[in-house]
């Protein structure tokens, strides 16, 4: 099975532009957020996916949610 980071914000606030180290470079799609507007939430995310190089990836955590990211390679 493919690997998945579970990634939560506990904070009201949204962290745009975070640096998160991923184990594999490659695309990262996003499985689960939880602040996605079908949960009722705010609607923000990655678009459903993120791309890692040199071991990390710029996303976006949204306000008081927890997001999944599996390793697509």
């Amino acid at each position: 099975a493919p690997p998945i980071a579970v990634v939560s914000n506990f904070t009201p606030q949204v962290h745009g532009s975070y640096r998160l180290p991923l184990p594999h470079d490659g695309v990262w799609r996003e499985v689960l957020n939880s602040d996605a507007a079908i949960y009722g939430g705010s609607g923000q995310g990655n678009l459903g996916m993120v791309n890692v190089q040199d071991g990390s990836a710029i996303v976006t955590l949204p306000p008081l949610s927890t997001i999944m990211l599996e390793w697509q390679g």
